[in-house]
């Protein structure tokens, strides 16, 4: 990356990245060694929420990995990792929970969900070519000038779609998060004393993607200042 003092802009992000996923790692840690006492599977709290959702066309399946949880739209197929499919802690419960919220968001036409999954491509595209666009911009900028500061420009708009979807992912995840407690407690999957601690992991989990939002912002207007100082 090219570096300078505007880097300086970015530092808190960094570190706010660094505590998020310190928090998510030590929650995830310690309430996975804790099991539900009604003894869940995250597979069994996925499939009795998805049924009391009168949601039938979904399958469940285990994918590899740790934090490896997804669903998929386009197939119809909620992921959970080893740890969470067979595992009957609240951390499952919660993570199992939570990707059953975006099956559910699927299902009723969420719009912020819509629109992140028509923004994938661009937003894959602009994360991969914006930086180098954007570095080779600046390195050309000194010498050739306009040349250089046109692919600058043409880097930042790539990287602000790829901005803009992390930004439309905070209200996706964070309404997941909420349908997820909502189930887990109107359903009576947890008990009351549990809603507490599983409410742990989702909110530790929901601060990485706020950091993530974070730094994306602060790194598209430090690439803004570059290109002023270079214009």
């Amino acid at each position: 990356m090219y570096l300078d003092s505007t880097m300086l802009l970015v530092l808190p992000a960094i570190l706010l990245s660094l505590w998020a996923q310190f928090k998510v790692s030590s929650a995830y840690k310690k309430y996975s060694q804790v099991n539900n006492r009604r003894g869940f599977t995250g597979a069994e709290v996925a499939k009795q929420l998805l049924a009391v959702s009168g949601i039938r066309d979904v399958r469940i399946e285990p994918v590899h990995g740790q934090m490896t949880d997804h669903y998929d739209p386009g197939s119809k197929v909620l992921r959970l990792s080893e740890g969470v499919y067979g595992s009957a802690s609240l951390a499952a419960a919660g993570i199992a929970a939570h990707e059953t919220g975006h099956a559910i968001q699927h299902n009723l036409g969420y719009g912020p969900l819509g629109l992140r999954s028509t923004l994938v491509p661009a937003a894959n595209i602009g994360s991969r070519m914006a930086m180098p666009l954007i570095i080779i911009g600046l390195l050309l900028s000194s010498g050739s000038g306009s040349f250089g500061l046109m692919m600058v420009y043409g880097g930042i708009i790539l990287y602000s779609i790829a901005v803009l979807f992390t930004l439309i992912t905070l209200p996706v995840e964070f309404n997941a998060s909420s349908r997820a407690m909502e189930l887990l407690s109107e359903n009576r999957i947890l008990a009351e004393d549990e809603v507490a601690p599983t409410k742990k992991v989702l909110s530790a989990a929901a601060m990485t993607y706020v950091a993530s939002a974070l730094t994306a912002v602060l790194t598209l207007l430090r690439f803004i200042l570059l290109s002023n100082r270079r214009r």
